[in-house]
């Protein structure tokens, strides 16, 4: 994943930190807060004048002094803050046929079919962690509702963005390390959802993906996209490592060395492209993307429902104790990743472009 802290459509625009940089002693700043937060005042030796980035980033954590670990994670989330800017979510309007009220998702049931809808477009319908949670929750209603298929979408130009940034800003009491934890455990009951969802569900591509919304494609039964979408994993540019499954799922689909380009050197894939290694169903053209997914997925809705869930299960269940232990392992190798120097460095990275927008 991307973890649930940084949007991964911006780290497009991130390039390397120049020793040059008039924002590095910012972001040296940012990083050593952190460290403090962490770990407590300076306790490492003085490097030699002759390694300057070493003494660099001592520096910056000696500036510190003693300032105390809580004061420090104060610090922490007010410079992330500053940088990202106070953001509420817009209360959704549930469309006719949802019986419960969900903040960033449309949830509707109509022919036989229940629609999953990520609703924050103005955000590239970006997860937040309120996100996490209500998709959670709406896939376990639509799993025990009456409808035939289940559908996920987008609202917008985009399906998802990925992860929304403003995730990083709340940093709990027990500092970067219950926040890495937290967010693992939430990711593993996320993925988990997917992997027991009881019914047909068929992800419509309504237009670019990232990071996880496209990891998690592997746990789908059908997948459409319009032909304009673009599937992109950048998860080494994070200096993070791929969750969903997909570690698993992306070689068994498309081969060792398709899978490779994706999540490991964050080659980003046309639906077409897509389509070619197994990710995909079906690509439609944009002008008659939706009418002619939607004319398919009312036919499928006609069909026998206990004929149809039954039958996937059959499916899926060979796997299902298998994708569970990968998923823990994905989660496990992810916390590890969040907490790294090498992470840091890429947030900081990251944070060093948002700063000059």
């Amino acid at each position: 994943m991307t973890l649930l802290l940084l949007s991964n459509t911006d780290l497009f625009l991130t390039p390397s930190i120049k020793p040059d940089c008039p924002h590095l002693s910012i972001m040296m700043h940012f990083c050593f807060v952190n460290h403090q937060a962490t770990q407590g005042p300076c306790n490492t030796p003085k490097p030699s004048m002759l390694d300057f980035v070493n003494k660099a980033k001592w520096d910056a954590w000696k500036s510190l002094g003693s300032l105390s670990q809580e004061e420090a994670r104060r610090q922490y989330v007010d410079l992330i803050t500053s940088l990202v800017g106070a953001e509420a979510p817009a209360v959704a309007a549930q469309p006719t046929g949802s019986t419960k009220s969900f903040q960033t998702l449309l949830i509707s049931t109509e022919d036989n079919i229940t629609t999953i809808r990520l609703n924050r477009p103005e955000k590239k319908n970006a997860i937040t962690a309120e996100m996490y949670n209500e998709l959670i929750e709406a896939l376990d209603l639509a799993g025990k509702d009456d409808s035939v298929i289940t559908v996920i979408t987008g609202s917008g130009d985009y399906y998802c963005s990925g992860n929304d940034l403003n995730n990083f800003t709340k940093i709990p009491e027990g500092g970067v390390e219950k926040m890495a934890k937290d967010a693992g455990q939430l990711l593993r009951r996320y993925v988990k959802a997917y992997i027991d969802f009881p019914k047909p569900l068929i992800g419509v591509i309504n237009g670019p993906a990232v990071g996880v919304s496209v990891t998690l494609l592997g746990l789908f039964d059908v997948v459409y996209a319009t032909e304009r979408a673009t599937f992109h994993t950048p998860f080494s540019q994070l200096g993070q490592s791929p969750e969903g499954c997909s570690s698993y799922l992306f070689p068994k689909m498309m081969g060792a060395a398709k899978a490779s380009e994706m999540l490991l050197f964050n080659k980003k894939l046309t639906a077409a492209q897509a389509c070619d290694v197994g990710l995909l169903t079906e690509v439609f053209p944009e002008s008659s993307f939706q009418s002619e997914v939607w004319t398919r997925l009312k036919a499928y809705a006609k069909l026998p429902r206990n004929s149809l869930a039954l039958s996937k299960q059959l499916i899926r269940a060979v796997e299902k104790e298998k994708l569970y232990a990968i998923n823990d392992a994905e989660v496990e190798r992810l916390v590890e990743r969040w907490l790294s120097d090498e992470c840091m460095q890429a947030i900081m990275s990251f944070f060093q472009a948002k700063s000059k927008l």
